[in-house]
């Protein structure tokens, strides 16, 4: 089973931050290889900057779902809205920070 470092609040992996019902991820860091619920968490507890996931490492397994335990690859996390393992829900707002996470799909975006 994946370790979820930061300040975790419960078993889904919701955190001091984002603890909603559909916050139920945790996101692999490209510059720690380690989990954490959300980048406040990593800028907290990790003790260096957070590195962007380049769109030539989308298939890495990067994210974890907190409802099964299962992993999910960069693209199929952005291709969806619920674990296909489980069907627990994601939540859709956290679209709002892929930029902190992933490298940008979109053209002229920086």
């Amino acid at each position: 089973m994946c370790q979820v470092h930061g300040k975790t609040v419960d078993r889904e992996t919701r955190c001091t931050h984002y603890h909603s019902p559909l916050d139920v991820i945790a996101i692999k860091f490209a510059c720690c290889n380690k989990f954490y619920p959300c980048y406040k968490c990593h800028e907290e507890a990790a003790g260096h900057k957070a590195a962007v996931w380049p769109r030539e490492h989308f298939d890495e397994q990067a994210i974890l779902c907190g409802v099964c335990k299962s992993t999910l690859t960069i693209h199929a996390y952005m291709d969806t809205d619920y674990c296909p393992h489980c069907h627990a829900a994601f939540n859709p707002g956290c679209q709002l920070h892929h930029h902190l996470y992933f490298e940008s799909t979109q053209r002229g975006c920086h």
